[in-house]
């Protein structure tokens, strides 16, 4: 056994001691900014009200986020955060120290998947946007488009939610599910209606659904923003004069998306939509107008046109005879 001579004993536990403290501190610094992977490692996390620091770790050790449960447990009660973490969803990879970790725990970092409805999307291309971007799968989400329960919840007369899930971004939390977006989609869609078109709905003695379906219409039709109230006063002049309202994209709802072209198989094919063979407004909206569209239905512009063609810019020639008019789709279309 190594003798210590009796004056430098003192010194010799002093530095042991040192030592003893330091090691593991030095390990405990290395282990709250060390990663335990690579970052390939990524999951999703519940973390619901009243669960326990302790177990929470466990988790995140389980799936190989952190390395080391119970030194996180420390690391937290040394920074006084235990106290101070937030419930709820968070998504974490295995490139993160767990410094890092709790940092974001502590400021209610919370995951949520953001998504952006474009104007006059129907739900069918609402449901594959939401499949394509892995939140929701695309038949669940338009089985509860017509969810008859859902309808009534949401005091929407017709077969669907077609025409009221407001075009807009919505912050989807992973504890959403489709019923609960089509609430919040709706929600937006009242709001926005309430405050800007319902007393002027009122007053011109018209149904929201018809506004809406028109508003749907034009929305579908109108590539440029500025056409929307000249688009509008084609079919207000021609449900005055009850003529057909002949629009391309009600030939195509339920079978595809409009894309701008339509043979005459499409134009032919009888569905309750197509405005080639029913007279006046489809039974319903053909997709989800934005506010614009709705204000455009509510306001079309004064003009005597009865016709439109579209250019290849996008922009349409409106007419006012069937003779005019033809020489326009000579023009523009072959």
């Amino acid at each position: 056994m190594l003798a210590i001579p009796k004056n430098k004993r003192f010194l010799f536990y002093a530095l042991l001691a040192l030592f003893l403290v330091i090691t593991p501190l030095a390990g405990f610094g290395i282990f709250t900014a060390t990663p335990a992977g690579d970052g390939k490692n990524v999951r999703l996390f519940d973390f619901s009200g009243g669960l326990s620091l302790k177990k929470l770790a466990g988790e995140l050790e389980g799936a190989k986020i952190i390395s080391n449960a119970r030194l996180f447990v420390l690391y937290a009660r040394l920074k006084g955060a235990d106290a101070k973490v937030k419930a709820g969803s968070y998504q974490f990879n295995d490139g993160l120290p767990p410094s890092e970790i709790l940092r974001r725990m502590v400021a209610g970092e919370i995951f949520a998947a953001r998504f952006a409805v474009p104007e006059g999307y129907s739900v069918y291309q609402v449901a594959e946007l939401l499949e394509s971007k892995g939140i929701f799968k695309k038949e669940p989400f338009l089985k509860q488009c017509f969810n008859r329960a859902l309808l009534k919840e949401l005091g929407i007369s017709g077969k669907s939610v077609e025409g009221y899930l407001y075009p807009s971004t919505y912050t989807i939390p992973p504890t959403m599910d489709e019923a609960g977006l089509i609430r919040t989609m709706v929600g937006q869609f009242d709001k926005v209606y309430s405050q800007r078109f319902d007393g002027r709905v009122q007053s011109l003695r018209v149904s929201t659904a018809s506004v809406v379906t028109l508003a749907s219409m034009i929305e579908k039709e109108a590539v440029v923003p500025t056409e929307r109230p000249l688009i509008a006063s084609v079919f207000k002049n021609r449900l005055n004069k009850g003529m057909p309202l002949q629009s391309d994209p009600t030939a195509l709802y339920g079978v595809r998306a409009f894309g701008g072209k339509v043979s005459k198989q499409d134009i032919g094919r009888s569905t309750p939509y197509n405005t080639y063979l029913i007279k006046g407004l489809p039974p319903g909206p053909i997709g989800n107008p934005g506010s614009e569209a709705i204000e455009a239905a509510l306001s079309p512009a004064a003009t005597g046109y009865f016709y439109f063609v579209a250019k290849k810019d996008g922009t349409h020639y409106f007419s006012r005879t069937l003779d005019e008019h033809n020489r326009a789709v000579h023009t523009y279309l072959r």
